[in-house]
């Protein structure tokens, strides 16, 4: 049968697919718009799942914060390329995640999946729709939720890096400005006290070797030695937890003393980084042109 260009043009504004993806289905339907719809979005979920083993290390981080101020969300959501990450319906997926997460305070993603997302369908199936409209996979990683009987600082840069701070005494200029420094400084622990016993020993065992084989050190009393040791290990300490670290703002201050000077303390810290600890596939365009060029017969 024939398909007319208006009959074209709603379905794509129902569905935002391509006119020739919407024209297939219509002719498909005989015409019919709903069933159109419907066939559309089973195909999309059916193509949502072929991608699913396909790497998505792309993506953006979004927050969402309480009318309080006092509990924020922040999620990573991920896509294969940083095109799609650009875009206005994944980037409007992301923040429905953050709002849904926010409202309904799952306890883990296939909890937060099956919430309700926009136009009541479930984050899961949100998710597959625009799978099947951009053509690529999408996943939601992983959220953090924290809450604070004090400030709350939430900070972006950009879309790959978020951070939310929450603190005790002080202000919200305070709590913002160390979001923004968690964000810069990426601090794997609050203080000396948190960093696991075992990577301390590591961490000792190492400075020790390092110690007794540095030539400079020949003939040294032991006593200097320990010395050397520790005084490494405390700079160590002060690179990887926030209370060590140099302000951003001012690395003469260190963070503990900037807290202290405030009457304030840090309870938590949350830091999520786009893509931290996913492998990505590298490509080897040429091979695939090889392959490509072999299998079409030229």
């Amino acid at each position: 049968m024939s398909v007319t260009a208006e009959s074209v043009r709603q379905l794509r504004e129902r569905t935002g697919a391509g006119m020739m993806e919407c024209k297939r289905a219509l002719v498909e339907t005989n015409g019919d718009l709903d069933a159109a719809a419907e066939l559309m979005r089973k195909q999309g979920l059916a193509k949502a799942d072929k991608k699913a083993s396909r790497v998505a290390a792309e993506g953006v981080i979004a927050t969402a914060v309480s009318a309080d101020g006092k509990t924020a969300v922040m999620v990573e959501v991920n896509c294969e390329t940083d095109f799609v990450a650009r875009g206005d319906d994944f980037t409007g997926f992301a923040a429905a995640v953050a709002a849904a997460a926010l409202a309904g305070n799952p306890a883990d993603v296939e909890a937060l999946l099956a919430l309700a997302g926009t136009a009541g369908q479930a984050i899961d199936e949100l998710r597959r729709v625009l799978i099947a409209k951009i053509g690529e996979n999408i996943s939601v990683r992983r959220f953090v939720r924290v809450e604070s009987a004090g400030s709350l600082g939430s900070y972006l840069h950009g879309t790959r890096i978020g951070t939310l701070v929450a603190i005790e005494g002080g202000d919200a200029a305070l709590a913002r400005d160390l979001a923004m420094h968690v964000a810069a400084s990426s601090p794997r622990y609050l203080s000396a006290a948190q960093v696991p016993a075992e990577d301390v020993a590591k961490e000792r065992a190492i400075r020790i070797e390092i110690s007794q084989n540095d030539e400079k050190n020949k003939g040294k009393p032991e006593a200097v030695l320990v010395k050397i040791v520790e005084g490494g290990l405390n700079k160590w300490f002060n690179e990887i937890t926030l209370m060590g670290q140099p302000f951003v703002k001012d690395d003469k201050l260190s963070i503990e003393k900037l807290l202290a000077a405030a009457s304030a303390k840090v309870t938590r810290f949350e830091r999520l980084e786009v893509g931290a600890g996913i492998e990505k596939k590298q490509e080897d365009f040429v091979a695939e042109v090889m392959a490509q060029a072999k299998g079409s017969g030229h």
